[in-house]
């Protein structure tokens, strides 16, 4: 039954032109070039000391092949969704088909065994959180732009402080939230959208940074781990931005439609305009970037704005991944068993759950497409022709696909940051598209991913 349910759509890794791709199968076939990962930077105006990991003196992991048949991530309206899906407006659904015809078949990837690469732990620890922060709705917020701007710079940890205050049952917006999301996101691990709400994905992400930085697990603020990230960089957490005209050019799709058929007549599935480049580009929620700047032009190049600096993407390279189902986190580890970094994931649902056990990275692409095919998925609307979706940060599974070894499973982006951890994946690790691009120029081909149950 669960086979059954996974082959539902097919995804297509986009290629300019010899890559390899893989069916459900196993087959390979071939495509002409492989793409290439592009290079990974801070954020524009960064200008903290940053060195290329993958530059002169060191070639980047080994990506020979680029795959698909992997599960494509439908994070959108769902016309006839499973009937015990909470009702939250999201429901994604996952899963295969087979390739497009026309392609020759190929050899086995390396004889078809991948093993993990050398100094990869069998098995890690993994922080875990006793007394998760129950989800709640966001209050409305109670300082003025320029008073919260204010207040995160001048923002101290205080033992009576209290990151989940509520009001009327519901998360109040903290200065001190955002300043700790964005120290948090500097040292590697990712709180999911900068927003100045204490959720679970912030508190998760503290007990990861306790974990790297050998301290007690428990997930709850202290005067050390303050003192820990603090240490990181002196850097004030948020900066003054000027806007490019590159940042305006686009193209951008302001109205997005929800239709497969409209869908597949656009060029690319890009952002909507400029704001939504932005608060990817410095993993900023978009309703926080138009918060603390709301006399700001976006679509205007030269206009300055209020931003978060996350500071330089991690360099240290990854061997081995664990997601892990319990707390929701993808967690990456060095050769020694070190915590390089860890992200907020949305990994299966009770309906098409993740794998179990390990599997290997296979290969990373930037850009998948995403290919409906109403005779083995579900039908959307009345589209009853197969449709190519463009690729795009937009797309089904955002701007990033890291494949694995087990068939129709992998890790990708999505074009919903705000739902990381509270919506659904079909058994795929969904990340946000900005953790899911610094993931894939640290890990290569044989990277073990242990789903932990």
């Amino acid at each position: 039954m669960r086979r059954a349910l996974l082959g539902l759509c097919l995804l297509l890794i986009a290629v300019p032109a010899a890559a390899q791709i893989l069916e459900p199968g196993g087959r390979l076939f071939r495509l002409d070039p492989p793409v290439e990962r592009e290079p990974l930077a801070p954020p524009p105006g960064y200008d903290g000391p940053y060195d290329d990991p993958f530059a002169a003196d060191e070639p980047p992991p080994s990506i020979d092949e680029e795959l698909y048949g992997g599960p494509s991530d439908l994070y959108g309206p769902y016309p006839e969704g499973p009937p015990d899906y909470p009702d939250d407006g999201i429901s994604p659904n996952e899963g295969y088909g087979a390739p497009p015809p026309g392609f020759e078949t190929a050899p086995p990837l390396d004889g078809g065994a991948v093993g993990p690469p050398p100094g990869a732990p069998a098995e890690t620890p993994i922080p875990s959180v006793p007394d998760p922060v129950a989800p709640a709705q966001a209050a409305p917020p109670t300082l003025s732009p320029k008073e919260l701007v204010e207040a995160v710079d001048a923002a101290e940890f205080m033992p009576s402080t209290d990151l989940g205050a509520r009001s009327g049952g519901k998360l109040v917006q903290s200065p001190l939230v955002v300043k700790l999301q964005i120290l948090l996101d500097r040292a590697g691990v990712s709180p999911g959208v900068i927003d100045g709400y204490y959720g679970f994905n912030v508190q998760k992400a503290v007990a990861a940074f306790e974990a790297m930085s050998d301290l007690p697990v428990d997930g709850v603020l202290d005067a050390e781990v303050w003192a820990r990230l603090q240490a990181i960089s002196a850097a004030p957490v948020l900066t003054s931005y000027e806007i490019t005209a590159d940042d305006v050019a686009g193209p951008f799709v302001p109205d997005l439609p929800t239709d497969y058929a409209e869908l597949a007549k656009l060029d690319r599935l890009a952002f909507r305009g400029p704001a939504e480049l932005l608060a990817e580009r410095f993993h900023m929620d978009l309703d926080f970037l138009r918060q603390i700047n709301p006399a700001a032009d976006f679509a205007a190049a030269g206009t300055r704005i209020i931003v978060a600096d996350p500071g330089p993407p991690v360099r240290e390279r990854v061997v081995h991944l664990a997601a892990d189902k319990r707390t929701k986190q993808l967690i990456g580890y060095s050769a020694a068993g070190r915590i390089v970094v860890a992200y907020p994931a949305t990994i299966g649902s009770s309906n098409l759950p993740s794998p179990s056990g390990r599997h290997v990275v296979e290969a990373v692409a930037m850009n998948p497409e995403y290919w409906y095919r109403p005779d083995v998925n579900f039908r959307q609307g009345n589209n009853t022709k197969p449709l190519r979706l463009p690729p795009g940060p937009n797309g089904p599974v955002g701007a990033v696909w890291i494949d694995l070894s087990e068939p129709t499973y992998g890790i990708h982006g999505t074009p919903d940051p705000d739902r990381i951890d509270k919506g659904f994946s079909h058994g795929c690790v969904r990340l946000t598209n900005w953790d899911a691009a610094e993931l894939a120029h640290l890990v290569s081909k044989g990277v073990p991913v242990d789903f932990v149950e």
